[in-house]
């Protein structure tokens, strides 16, 4: 079952980059900005760490003005879908939690995904600005959280009884809805998963496998929309 689903999501990513450069060629917009390269570079190695890529992508994306506001959402769920997938690959790998757990969370997550895509592409620029700006603050106060001690510690459990799975299952539809309007999933999984006693290290192949699913399968449909910036979205990837 993780043997499938791990060639799957290597299928998924090099479909999607494939479908990156055409749709960038045949836009004439195929480049690399070189200040993203080096946001990816930063914001994905503390992703592997459990910290999350969006806030602090946001956060400099906005400083800097290196797109629209508008633009952010989209931006960040397609340069920093090829990282995602490569986090998946390591993590489900090297890291051992219940497969159907697992896969379960992944399918809800890629899900509420699909049904959020279409509603942020249609989403006006205040809209989208409130969104970000709600992102931001709900990640300061996880951190925030984090760092004082206010988080659950989490337990030392591998699977989850069926109800919690449930629970899970949903929380993580809802969790993919969100991540396409650029809100992250990694802190508020690691925070319900870990509530509910599963291991926090044992969270991490289920929240990166879950980014690595939803954001190429939404992104597909991104990179259709006219609010992308393309040398930026292939510099962060």
């Amino acid at each position: 079952m993780v043997a499938f689903l791990l060639a799957a999501l290597a299928v998924v990513g090099l479909a999607y980059l494939t479908q990156l450069i055409r749709t960038a060629h045949a836009r004439g917009s195929l480049g690399i900005r070189g200040e993203a390269v080096c946001l990816g570079a930063v914001t994905n190695f503390f992703d592997t760490l459990g910290i999350g890529c969006f806030a602090p992508s946001t956060a400099w994306i906005k400083v800097r003005r290196l797109v629209p506001d508008s633009y952010i959402p989209i931006v960040l769920n397609t340069g920093h879908a090829l990282p995602s997938t490569v986090q998946a690959l390591i993590f489900i790998t090297l890291v051992q939690v219940d497969p159907i757990l697992l896969i379960c969370c992944i399918v809800a997550a890629v899900a509420g995904a699909l049904v959020g895509a279409p509603l942020v592409q249609r989403m006006n620029v205040k809209a989208l600005q409130l969104v970000v700006s709600a992102a931001l603050f709900i990640a300061a106060l996880l951190f925030t959280a984090k760092n004082l001690g206010m988080l659950p510690p989490g337990g030392s459990a591998l699977s989850l009884p069926i109800g919690l799975m449930i629970l899970a299952v949903g929380a993580h539809f809802v969790m993919g809805g969100l991540m396409t309007a650029g809100i992250g999933l990694y802190a508020p999984s690691l925070a319900v998963l870990s509530l509910m006693g599963l291991n926090p290290t044992a969270v991490f192949p289920i929240m990166m496998g879950s980014c690595a699913s939803l954001m190429p399968s939404a992104g597909f449909s991104f990179l259709k929309s006219d609010r992308i910036d393309f040398p930026v979205v292939i510099g962060i990837a």
